[in-house]
């Protein structure tokens, strides 16, 4: 069988095992927030923190909620990391930099998960459980608990209520990223993952010196790093390490995992909404482009030039063996469709084009399908624009999902889509202007500027993959990128947020002759197409002068 075949048979399968799951997930996280009763570990939860499940917030005070929830996140692990010497279950390792705290607390808080540190060097058991494993967790549902707001705003009527952030917070926590990562990280230990709280272990001369490895809780790390789409890795390998992601077969659960629940949130959207067809108009466009996304990096990095290549079967270099072009490919562009960043492969190492389309699927704004609660948010905003440019072409007010879509609605839109990519290009510039950042770069030209503009890009979207080459390790680049993971993830939300309350506070409009049917495959076309020329307009000039410029060359 060639690598092709396998490739395209691993592809069906995943996408045969999400269409199994997508119906039945999809309608049990519905009930989830529709539900109106709380379990007795949800009231403990609700007592300690002092809050009232039953409280509904608009949207100043459930933005106040995430705000202040992810400040106090922040402050605990970095703490945490400050004072890791002095904690049991160190390793022997010291206290983290007060630059590299900052960094990685704002990393995973945000669901970004960049690392600027060797993972089995640097943290001990305490941090890796206690603070990054935990922040897997809350920071998924706090996403999660975004877009079920989100949503809210479109079926509610002659309101500002959104639900109650807690609630929502604690629900999408216990009752699903919870027991689907224990079964997730079950499933990972009989592939051979490892769990455990051993020290480190010398296991051999290498190159004249000792190798050693720790232990640690990396299956269930594993787990819910890829379902909270969050991407941080115990190993700085991350998932190409056998530790982490020891077969094939590990690698296409990993990927499944990475998809599970973003593509299923689309259906809990046509449920909450009341109309299943709005979600597989929504799960339609975010299939088209992951698949055409997957297929492209395929075929750029099948493609033989030259006796290298054909020898190797295509662009082997930075891959794993075990999991061929194929593998490596469809974990890619999984990661960076979504916010995830766990990599299999270096992204670097890629073809000039197979690394532009890393790059792409991020500055898309990860929402084919995206991250966690943020794909299906981002998704639905850019539907928003999507309906004003058809009302544009037609002369009417666009609606969408029986809500108005006037002036204020579409500048808190506006601003959603022009954050990021504001931070992206922005503190790419001032890096490439300034001459100490620079340093930082293993290479010169298109590829050296590729590595600075994916880094921003990586941060500012809340991905969290790194393109290597790149020596992140620096004052400036930890100050730098942890303002743009915080900026690229809570910005956003406030705009989110207000727009959802907006829109909770319209009366539904009814459906007549002239309103645009937003549950066909036209507008779903339509809404395909508008993403791709707001990012192209929006980004081409700089891939032209990295990616582009580096794959027309080779």
């Amino acid at each position: 069988m060639s690598s092709q075949i396998a490739g395209v048979l691993q592809l069906l399968a995943l996408i045969t095992a999400l269409a199994l799951v997508h119906r039945p997930l999809g309608d049990y996280m519905a009930k989830v927030y529709f539900s109106e009763r709380h379990y007795r570990p949800e009231r403990w939860i609700y007592r300690v923190i002092g809050a009232d499940p039953a409280a509904e917030m608009r949207w100043p005070a459930y933005l106040r909620a995430v705000l202040a929830f992810s400040a106090v996140s922040v402050l605990l692990l970095y703490l945490m990391q400050r004072v890791q010497g002095s904690l049991p279950g160190s390793l022997g390792f010291s206290s983290i930099d007060p630059d590299q705290a900052f960094n990685t607390a704002v990393s995973f808080v945000a669901n970004t998960n960049w690392q600027s540190y060797y993972g089995e060097q640097a943290m001990g058991h305490v941090v890796q459980t206690g603070g990054l494993a935990v922040q897997n967790f809350v920071s998924a549902a706090v996403g999660m608990a975004v877009a079920v707001a989100f949503v809210r705003g479109f079926s509610r009527s002659r309101t500002g209520e959104l639900g109650n952030f807690w609630t929502d917070l604690v629900r999408g926590t216990v009752r699903i990223l919870l027991p689907i990562s224990v079964i997730g990280a079950v499933v990972l230990v009989a592939c051979g993952a490892i769990q455990n709280f051993s020290g480190i272990h010398q296991v051999g001369q290498f190159l004249g010196g000792p190798q050693e490895w720790n232990g640690g809780a990396v299956a269930s790390q594993e787990a819910i790093k890829e379902l909270g789409t969050n991407g941080g890795g115990y190993f700085n390998a991350n998932s190409a390490h056998p530790f982490e992601n020891p077969t094939p077969l590990s690698n296409l659960f990993e990927i499944f995992l990475i998809l599970l629940i973003p593509f299923a949130l689309t259906r809990t959207f046509g449920r909450m909404v009341g109309s299943s067809k709005q979600g597989y108009a929504i799960l339609g466009a975010m299939a088209v482009i992951w698949i055409g996304f997957t297929a492209l990096m395929m075929w750029t990095e099948f493609a033989h030039r030259g006796p290298a290549f054909e020898i190797a079967g295509g662009a082997m270099e930075g891959k794993e063996t075990r999991f061929g072009i194929a593998g490596s490919s469809l974990f890619a562009v999984a990661t960076t469709l979504t916010s995830t960043g766990a990599v299999n492969s270096f992204h670097s190492s890629y073809t000039g084009f197979g690394g532009g389309i890393t790059m792409l699927g991020m500055q898309l704004g990860e929402i084919a399908p995206g991250g966690v609660g943020s794909g299906l948010y981002g998704m639905l905003i850019m539907a928003v624009i999507a309906v004003f440019i058809a009302g544009l072409m037609v002369g009417r007010t666009p609606e969408y999902l029986g809500k108005k879509i006037g002036t204020r609605q579409i500048k808190l839109a506006a601003c959603y889509i022009l954050v990021t990519p504001a931070l992206v290009l922005g503190f790419t510039a001032v890096a490439m202007a300034l001459p100490t950042p620079a340093d930082s770069m293993t290479n010169t030209g298109a590829h050296g500027f590729s590595e600075i503009l994916y880094a921003y890009t990586s941060g500012a979207n809340n991905n969290g993959s790194a393109f290597a080459g790149l020596n992140a390790d620096t004052p400036w680049f930890n100050t730098t990128i942890g303002i743009a993971m915080a900026l690229g993830r809570f910005l956003p939300m406030v705009f989110v947020l207000a727009l959802a309350g907006s829109l909770a506070e319209q009366q539904q409009v009814p459906t007549t002759a002239g309103t645009l049917r937003t549950d066909k495959p036209l507008y779903a076309g339509l809404l395909v197409g508008t993403i791709l020329t707001v990012t192209g307009l929006t980004y081409f000039p700089a891939l032209a002068l990295g990616p582009l410029a580096e794959g027309l060359a080779s």
